[in-house]
């Protein structure tokens, strides 16, 4: 019992914190407490306290002085030599962890046991802050995952027993109690609650699910005990599924570092082949000397080295990755991120996109002697017994204006009109406009005309066989739909719509949103041909949906974007991006911050070049002092790491 008490605790406070997480923290800044926690951050420093209390007794006790830099050698260095010897033992490939702890120990060899810890220190230091930051990114990408359950009540032999939820299979019975965290997707099996399912569906209101109906992991048991089978194991689970989403962001790296990662092994072997060869071959033919010849290859080996280039670009994309986690855009890789930047035209769904996804009524016109409450309430209390969305639509709009919801007798469906029922010794009928012809004509047919023309479906009612009014409803555009796009052509970005509705209403969608190119009547195999036309055009595609039909083009598109709350497990799945809070304004800002990610990129890969070069020249024509090399190389590695940083904001 203690251990039950125990997971209803951890399930309850999970709840709590997620009812209580704010919104994104868009001006967060790096955190030098959690940073100063990081192992790496604790290396270095220590390495860094070495080196100073060994200079300052160097004078008095050397022998002690060279024990503590030996020791700053070790504390700062043993990770990235363990690094750099795995890198050249397992891939056969030189890295530039093992040409810093070359040049540290070579400086040391000469009596430059200072200069060598300060590079030490210098290196493990920026590797460091390079380590916070994908710490910080993968801290970030996670934290969207509110709710996670850990432990489950699983019934056996009328036993409880708590598990782990690593450890549900299908098939499993488990005991939901109320407030509790759905563990596992499944059905009911019995009992009645509703469930808060915002986490999954975003739907706002709370659901309510009886024997036969669907739940899903990390969803919300509301006031009723439920008894759930087990359809599908953990990671079979949508939010299985969107855990390994976030692993796979925490894995994949950009094509940019690829190339870098190839290119760091070849020029890696440059500079050993040109410090050999200034060691053997200066003395030869210049006449320097041995130590002369041993200095400089020592001071080139330090400034050549690629570090700043090599850590230009991964702080980058993934502090980019991490600020768009923290406004609830996750990437699935720094790729992504890369390319989304390069965005010439974002081609949005309509339903469930630009569009709420549910109907809502907007018009009621009532006869004369009916009034608009009698209508509503009576239509109402039929359609309440149906779960067409339009239906619900009608039924909301009465529970809106608390208009109470009557007993209706004898409802049945009419094929071809629409629904009817008795409503006190009423006959109350609902239909299509083409199914129930209007009585009086003129001014109704103009009302409908206009209603049509607003992109809205048409419900006409009867009462007693005699026309007793229209009801209009429409799916409701977002409200950022417009701003949204406005943001997108402020910055160049060409807007489509691509959807399987028909062109009128596609066409009023898209003069409300100010969507300049609209593509309707499209079967999903006709939205994987248009994207693949709008690329053709244009170059790079972010394709934005939500639905298992908008699959293969979220597929076809340079870049994906599927959305997290309303949208499909499989549109999740197909996506490189996932728009977590469905707030599609943030697409713009994300173009944005992936394009000052890029520039970034570029300004430290140009400073880094000039560095190197620079340094380089130097040491060979005005004698670059090997502490002066150290500090100018290594402190363009730190500067591009914090340049990388500033994206964290």
């Amino acid at each position: 019992m203690q251990a039950i008490h125990q997971s209803l605790q951890r399930n309850k406070q999970a709840k709590q914190q997620s009812a209580n997480t704010p919104g994104p923290n868009r001006g967060k800044k790096p955190d030098f407490r959690v940073m100063l926690k990081n192992k790496e951050m604790q290396a270095a420093l220590g390495s860094g306290l070495m080196m100073l209390i060994a200079w300052g007794i160097a004078p008095y006790f050397a022998t002690l002085s060279v024990i503590l830099y030996i020791a700053a050698y070790a504390i700062g260095g043993w990770t990235k030599a363990k690094e750099g010897i795995e890198t050249l033992v397992k891939d056969r490939d030189l890295d530039v962890n093992l040409l810093m702890i070359a040049a540290s120990l070579g400086a040391a060899t000469i009596g430059y046991w200072n200069e060598g810890a300060m590079l030490i220190f210098i290196f493990a230091l920026s590797g460091a802050l390079e380590s916070y930051a994908t710490e910080r990114s993968h801290k970030d990408i996670s934290s969207l995952l509110a709710l996670k359950p850990e432990t489950a009540l699983r019934i056996e032999d009328g036993q409880m027993n708590v598990v782990a939820i690593e450890d549900l299979k299908a098939g499993d019975l488990l005991l939901v109690k109320p407030g509790e965290l759905i563990p596992a997707d499944g059905v009911v099996y019995r009992g009645n609650s509703s469930i808060n399912q915002a986490s999954i569906t975003g739907e706002s209101m709370p659901v309510d699910k009886s024997t036969g109906d669907e739940v899903y992991a990390g969803t919300v048991n509301g006031e009723g005990a439920l008894y759930v089978e087990v359809t599908k194991s953990a990671e079979g689970s949508l939010f299985g599924k969107i855990i390994k989403l976030v692993e796979e962001a925490q894995a994949e790296v950009p094509d940019s570092q690829r190339f870098m990662e190839r290119f760091e092994g070849i020029y890696a072997r440059i500079v050993v082949g040109v410090t050999l060869l200034v060691i053997a071959g200066t003395p030869l033919f210049l006449g320097w000397t041995w130590s002369e010849a041993f200095y400089k290859a020592m001071v080139f080996l330090v400034v050549a080295s690629p570090c700043a280039l090599v850590s230009s670009i991964m702080p980058v994309m993934l502090s980019a990755m991490s600020s768009s986690a923290r406004r609830g855009i996750l990437f699935k890789g720094g790729a992504h991120m890369e390319n989304i930047a390069r965005t010439k035209v974002v081609a949005f769904d309509k339903t469930g996109t630009l569009t709420m996804g549910t109907p809502q009524v907007t018009d009621i016109l009532t006869a004369s002697h009916v009034s608009r409450e009698q209508l509503l309430s009576a239509v109402a209390s039929v359609e309440n017994l149906s779960m067409h969305p339009l239906a619900l639509a009608i039924v909301e709009q009465a529970n809106k204006e608390s208009l109470p919801l009557q007993e209706a007798e004898h409802v049945q469906s009419i094929t071809g009109h629409g629904i009817e029922g008795t409503v006190n010794g009423n006959v109350w009928m609902i239909g299509r406009l083409n199914g129930l012809p209007l009585e009086g004509a003129a001014d109704w047919e103009k009302a409908c005309a206009r209603l049509e023309q607003e992109g809205k479906t048409i419900s006409v009612v009867t009462v007693n066989g005699e026309f007793a009014g229209l009801i209009a409803m429409r799916d409701m555009i977002r409200p950022q739909a417009a701003a949204a796009v406005k943001k997108l052509e402020s910055m160049g970005v060409q807007v489509a719509m691509l959807t399987g509705d028909r062109a009128r209403s596609a066409s009023v969608i898209a003069r409300e949103t100010g969507v300049s190119m609209v593509y309707a009547d499209l079967l999903p195999e006709d939205k994987v041909k248009q994207v693949q036309a709008l690329r053709e055009q244009y170059g790079h595609v972010l394709m934005v949906g939500d639905g298992v039909n908008d699959a293969p083009a979220l597929a076809a598109a340079t870049v994906g974007m599927g959305m997290g709350l309303s949208g499909s497990g499989t549109a999740i799945e197909v996506a490189d991006a996932v728009l977590m809070n469905d707030n599609i304004e943030e697409i713009a800002w994300v173009i944005g911050q992936a394009r000052r990610a890029e520039r970034t990129v570029k300004h430290n890969m140009w400073f880094a070049i000039t560095v190197i070069l620079a340094l380089i020249a130097g040491n060979f024509l005005q004698d670059v002092a090997l502490p002066l090399g150290v500090v100018g190389h290594e402190g363009s590695t730190i500067l591009v790491i914090l340049n990388g940083l500033r994206l964290l904001r």
